[in-house]
């Protein structure tokens, strides 16, 4: 016999009054709908809890991402980011028609340009890893549907990835901690982790808990440089915990409220603040 459950999504887009039509059948609702897709056209979009419009951030979505709408509501629209499955409400502002990615941003804070110079205005910034369609090339720069013009060097066709992700986490050292942040502005802790396997062509999940579950538990003394090193709380609200990854034998490098950036730490520091902390004792992942 088939367990319902399993056909039911990680985090459907289900409220008592209205749910999406993929679940039909599966989870009660008073009304379904299908969802529409769209992609988001501003360089980074708060997604707040799905509880209320004005609710906290949660998560955020970057410039070409997918987000699917079930309802919108004034100036804000409820649906699902469909890169991590974040669930919420955002400005309706930043979503567009869907255009096909065929690369990523590989750099952080990467400048969109208005012409195909070094010297042309700057229009926009973009993020780390959002997905962009480019088309035209010229004198050392890719055009950026939908956007403008940026440095060749910074964009990534899909299949080209970095090979470690404590060395692709690097690149956001220094960035302020800020929950519900995963963007070279500001992250959180899973935030950086799921960025960082992300750049690596690996499932980034959004949250601790979901991380947890990622390719295979290893023992502390056999783990590596790029190793997952998580901390579970069941009731620290959405995140569930605390994500890291391991920088050598004896740091990790995370994102951090203690220190309240992106840093590389003693091992042994962190662990004695997160079980002093509540958490449970860390585990080792590897993707």
């Amino acid at each position: 016999m088939t367990d319902v459950s399993a056909l039911i999504p990680a985090r459907p887009l289900a409220r008592p009054d209205l749910a999406e039509q993929a679940v039909e059948g599966l989870v009660r609702a008073t009304a379904y709908r299908p969802t529409t897709g769209f992609q988001i056209v501003t360089p980074q979009a708060e997604v707040r809890d799905g509880s209320d419009p004005d609710a906290a951030r949660i998560s955020e979505i970057v410039f070409g991402e997918a987000f699917d709408v079930l309802e919108s509501r004034g100036p804000r629209a409820w649906g699902r980011a469909r890169r991590d499955g974040a669930v919420g409400w955002i400005d309706r502002a930043a979503l567009g028609p869907v255009a096909a990615p065929d690369a990523r941003i590989n750099a952080p804070r990467t400048p969109v340009r208005r012409t195909a110079s070094p010297e042309a205005e700057v229009v926009l910034t973009l993020p780390w890893n959002a997905l962009v369609q480019t088309r035209a090339r010229r004198d050392g720069f890719i055009e950026i549907v939908g956007a403008g013009w940026v440095e060749e060097a910074v964009v990534a066709s899909f299949g080209v990835f970095d090979a470690d992700p404590a060395t692709a986490a690097e690149r956001l050292l220094g960035t302020p901690h800020v929950l519900g942040g995963r963007t070279d502005r500001a992250t959180d802790c899973s935030g950086l982790v799921q960025q960082a396997l992300t750049a690596c062509g690996l499932p980034g999940a959004r949250y601790t808990p979901d991380q947890a579950l990622l390719g295979r538990a290893v023992d502390a003394d056999q783990a590596r440089r790029g190793d997952l090193v998580l901390w579970l709380k069941p009731g620290l609200a959405t995140w569930g915990g605390h994500s890291a990854l391991l920088y050598d034998a004896d740091h990790v490098i995370h994102a951090t409220g203690h220190a309240g950036a992106v840093v590389v730490e003693p091992l042994v520091q962190a662990r004695a603040r997160y079980a002093d902390d509540g958490f449970s004792s860390p585990m080792c992942r590897r993707v």
